[in-house]
């Protein structure tokens, strides 16, 4: 088969498993064993004081990093290169078992270090409960997808935390590890995901993780500058395809994007509540946006905005890098691999 042909196929396959199976159980996720890892290394350093912390920090993650990519490059190289079975001639092309199974491995691999269709399921029956009046039981599931305290948040608190939320990730949950799969394969993604996870374990300006985050804090901003600031261009032109509102998005996303304490958050936020013609509250901390608090119904209106602009990403950008770059990074990775094995054994 032509490796386009390949690279297609798998950013395909990897969004309808995304739609169709969505996330696996949690403890089967690559997430949940990132994280293991993290809080075991955690658990590790005793001195935080000491001027060595930030180098065990940088350490870590290269530790993280390495065994995941490792894990996953070494299962894709195995199968493609190591696969015989069956051969179809396919639209003038040859097709094996092999590279069939190839492409849905690094399609499911893929799959695991972004999410479009998640915050959905997590917004639904914090919706149900407001629409019920059930405001403890939404206060409580609302803790589980943001960081501030929850407990005496109103209705208009609680959806706009959702829509802070989902429009906050659509950098840190799609276009930034799509992106970085587009340039280098499975190798660019998954750096992503370890740097942005063990941020979100770690990148706290505190005693405990001061010193200990400091890389991996810096790095997960490094990796987002792009992305992030490329993310108001994709919001303006699906509100112009969805008849959300478009004029000024990118020049809202300019104005207040320093309003956050993250220096990269603030683009798709702002981005998303000027398209959506609302206001965002954290208390305390930032309001952005021109409009109402949003309502019930806006949650709504904010995940599916959110998704139409992840695929219309992943469809365009993300497809045409791995094609032209990430695919032919992630073979040669997996051949190098391959022939290593074959030295050693």
């Amino acid at each position: 088969m032509e490796l386009w042909v390949s690279a297609i196929l798998i950013v395909i396959v990897s969004l309808l498993i995304d739609r169709l199976i969505g996330e696996l159980p949690n403890r089967y996720h690559l997430l949940r064993w990132i994280g293991n890892l993290v809080g075991f290394l955690d658990r590790l350093v005793k001195d935080r004081a000491s001027k060595w912390t930030k180098l065990k920090g940088f350490f870590s993650y290269l530790l993280v990093f390495f065994i995941f990519w490792f894990i996953t490059m070494l299962i894709c190289s195995l199968i493609r290169n190591g696969l015989d079975g069956y051969c179809w001639e396919v639209a003038g092309m040859s097709v094996t078992l092999g590279e069939i199974i190839w492409i849905v491995v690094v399609a499911f691999m893929f799959k695991m270090t972004y999410a479009i269709f998640s915050f959905r399921h997590h917004c639904i029956p914090i919706q149900d409960d407001l629409k019920k009046g059930n405001i403890d039981s939404a206060r409580k599931r609302v803790q589980m997808i943001v960081s501030r305290n929850t407990s005496e948040l109103d209705e208009k608190h609680i959806t706009s935390a959702c829509c802070e939320t989902i429009s906050e990730n659509l950098v840190d949950s799609v276009i930034s590890p799509t992106f970085y799969f587009g340039l280098f394969g499975i190798t660019g993604a998954v750096m992503f995901r370890c740097a942005n996870l063990m941020d979100a374990m770690w990148g706290y300006l505190n005693e405990k993780y001061g010193n200990l985050g400091f890389f991996v804090a810096k790095f997960d901003d490094v990796l987002g500058f792009i992305t992030s600031r490329i993310s108001p261009v994709f919001v303006a032109f699906t509100a112009w395809l969805f008849g959300y509102q478009y004029e000024g998005v990118i020049k809202a996303a300019v104005d207040e994007h320093t309003k956050t304490p993250s220096p990269n958050s603030g683009w798709p936020m702002t981005a998303v509540a000027r398209a959506m013609e609302i206001s965002m509250e954290k208390k305390g901390v930032y309001v952005m946006g021109a409009g109402n608090m949003p309502s019930i119904s806006d949650v709504t209106r904010c995940y599916k905005l959110v998704e139409r602009i992840s695929l219309i990403f992943v469809l365009i950008i993300t497809i045409l890098l791995f094609v032209f770059i990430g695919i032919h990074v992630q073979v040669f990775i997996e051949n190098k691999i391959f022939d290593l094995l074959k030295m050693i054994i």
